[in-house]
């Protein structure tokens, strides 16, 4: 058995749930899944509490890699974030293709809005996109900016109950079932991108990691097989992953 230390995303869109009975079919080498946030599954890596790391925040991967905490960065996968509102939309935001000017909208109208706030690839996005807005979202906070300090699908629901706006991943969006008045208000900005990388814990680091085992899943994942059962995961019809291992600069 290996760990891997991932995103709630990849557990909540049902991702693995999809792909990893394929592998350990393949390999009989059974997965356990640690779903966190990315800054708390890089953090987990980084004590020897996992074999393989995949996550979505590329700056923080490549810091993992650059201390030797990882042997090196691969590519996977992309998917994208989408703003989530209330129908009702009371920031006014639905249809704009510029998400930075739909942050400022919500905070300048200071409409409820629902952070993750726990170190998350999707945390980290949305801080770049109030930075894009050119806000300091420190300075602007108040009780309209609740950071929960948990994952994509208590936001979620969260956001849901308060009627507030809130940053999503795509693929989780596409896997909640609880959406009651939550719809998809922006989409499409290049800004909203999200692309997921595969990194090996360093056994040089931490001797106890299941290296070979873990570059297993890595070359599968990343290979032909493995990027087929990932472009092949749909929710209702609909590809929740692209998968792009072989994507120059990816």
């Amino acid at each position: 058995m290996i760990t891997v230390s991932s995103t709630t995303s990849t557990v909540d869109s049902g991702l693995f749930d999809s792909i990893l009975p394929l592998f350990s079919a393949r390999f009989g080498i059974d997965v356990r899944v640690v779903a966190q946030g990315t800054g708390q599954a890089l953090d987990t890596a980084r004590r020897g509490d996992a074999d393989v790391v995949l996550v979505h925040a590329r700056a923080a991967e490549e810091k993992f890699v650059a201390e030797g905490f990882g042997v090196a960065r691969k590519p996977v996968m992309y998917n994208d974030f989408v703003l989530i509102g209330p129908k009702a939309d009371p920031a006014g935001i639905k249809g704009m293709s510029d998400v930075a000017q739909a942050f400022a909208k919500i905070a300048e109208k200071r409409i409820p809005f629902v952070s993750r706030g726990d170190r998350s690839g999707t945390h980290s996005a949305e801080l770049a996109l109030w930075r894009a807005a050119a806000l300091d979202v420190e300075a602007i906070r108040g009780p309209w900016y609740r950071e929960i300090g948990q994952g994509m699908g208590a936001a979620l629901n969260v956001a849901g109950a308060m009627g507030a706006y809130v940053l999503s991943d795509r693929g989780t969006w596409l896997g909640f079932k609880n959406r009651g008045d939550l719809d998809i208000l922006v989409e499409g900005d290049r800004r909203l991108f999200n692309q997921y990388g595969v990194i090996l814990v360093n056994p040089a680091k931490h001797p106890h990691v299941k290296a070979a085992e873990g570059q297993i899943f890595i070359d599968w994942l990343a290979g032909p097989e493995g990027q087929r059962a990932i472009g092949d995961y749909k929710i209702g019809g609909r590809p929740v992953f692209v998968p792009n291992a072989d994507a120059p600069g990816a």
